[in-house]
């Protein structure tokens, strides 16, 4: 039997910029079904949740246009779970709205926050570590979150250093480190003491919520101007609709994770990937005789390998002599692109966005 005062926050309101065209602002990469599994991210991430969480007791946190997707994807919701910001502003902004909601509602709560994009393939051992992680934040006021196991020097992630032990695998934290450089996320994996920050956190209700007065009050003084709509729907959404566009843009890590001194970190090992760009994609995926990944499509290739492509299935690609491209099709949209260069894609939907407005985002 799950835990009746356990709660999940599902972050759900991305725009997915890096999958562009493949992710377009009208349908983002957490509502794709990327490895033909009749699943999207979401969904996905909703269903490693059950065994864990009621399923009554997950909240879906995402922006006001994508809530008729989520209800399309999880039917089964009822429409008080699924939040709806009217703006994006960033994890602290969402986790400060989904712990003041879960207050009113329970607040003897436990939570654990997960974005709705991420890819785990090791499930069981990831039940194992959430519950383990429940149980620590039960026990004490802590902010947890799960530190993986880095396996390459990448400069994509943040970093956690790990102090000392608390239990077997859970550690205090001694620093946050964003995005290093290649040299140094090097020095970072072969000390043994870093690990990927996988965005993954939890806490009790209270503990959350007491680090967000302490460390970002001007946020949280936004929130307790609506104290009294909290548990009452109408009221709560007119409150948020008013109030939350003006919530500073900052990140939960920012705001609280690397400044409060009661934060730890559970170090996992379940297969994790936060499938963040084409190169991570073609990692987790199956590939060809030619060491080609095809999403869902049709392709002949002649001296071509290790490329992604992510075509429309009615159309067939014949491609020579290319090495390492993303072929990524969406409808009006075709991008060409080295996979070394794929951090660039942000930069080329701003130009596009520039040069034809929001047509072919």
């Amino acid at each position: 039997m799950t835990n009746q005062h356990r709660y999940c926050v599902i972050m759900c309101g991305g725009i997915g910029s890096r999958f562009w065209p493949y992710s377009r602002a009208d349908r983002p990469k957490q509502f794709i079904d990327f490895f033909g599994t009749g699943r999207s991210l979401l969904q996905m991430s909703y269903d490693r949740i059950l065994p864990i969480v009621p399923k009554e007791n997950i909240i879906i946190v995402t922006n006001d246009k994508y809530a008729p997707l989520v209800k399309e994807q999880l039917p089964e919701l009822d429409e008080s779970q699924i939040l709806r910001e009217p703006a994006r502003r960033n994890t602290a902004p969402c986790i400060a709205w989904a712990a003041c909601h879960i207050h009113a509602l329970d607040p003897e709560a436990s939570i654990i926050v997960t974005p709705s994009d991420h890819v785990i393939t090791r499930e069981i051992q990831f039940v194992e570590s959430i519950k383990r992680g429940f149980e620590f934040v039960d026990s004490c006021d802590s902010l947890l979150t799960l530190g993986i196991k880095p396996t390459r020097p990448e400069t994509g992630y943040g970093y956690i250093q790990i102090g000392q032990p608390e239990t077997d695998c859970i550690n205090k934290v001694k620093t946050f480190t964003e995005k290093p450089d290649r040299d140094l996320a090097k020095v970072f994996v072969e000390s043994g003491e870093f690990f990927w920050n996988s965005g993954i956190f939890l806490w009790s209700v209270d503990s959350i919520l007491k680090a967000l007065h302490e460390y970002a009050p001007d946020l949280m003084s936004v929130f307790e101007r609506g104290r009294a709509s909290f548990g009452h729907p109408e009221e709560e959404m007119e409150f948020i609709n008013r109030e939350f566009p003006g919530c500073v843009n900052i990140s939960i890590d920012y705001a609280v994770m690397e400044r409060a001194d009661n934060v730890y970190v559970e170090c996992v090992d379940f297969g994790w990937n936060d499938l963040g760009t084409w190169s991570a994609l073609y990692d987790m995926s199956p590939k060809n005789a030619d060491k080609n990944v095809t999403q869902n499509c049709r392709v002949i290739s002649y001296s071509s390998e290790g490329n992604v492509f992510a075509v429309n299935p009615d159309k067939l690609v014949v491609v020579s002599g290319l090495a390492d491209y993303v072929i990524a099709d969406s409808d009006d949209v075709l991008l060409i692109c080295p996979k070394s260069e794929e951090q660039s894609i942000k930069l080329y939907v701003n130009d596009v966005k520039l040069a034809y407005g929001d047509k072919y985002i």
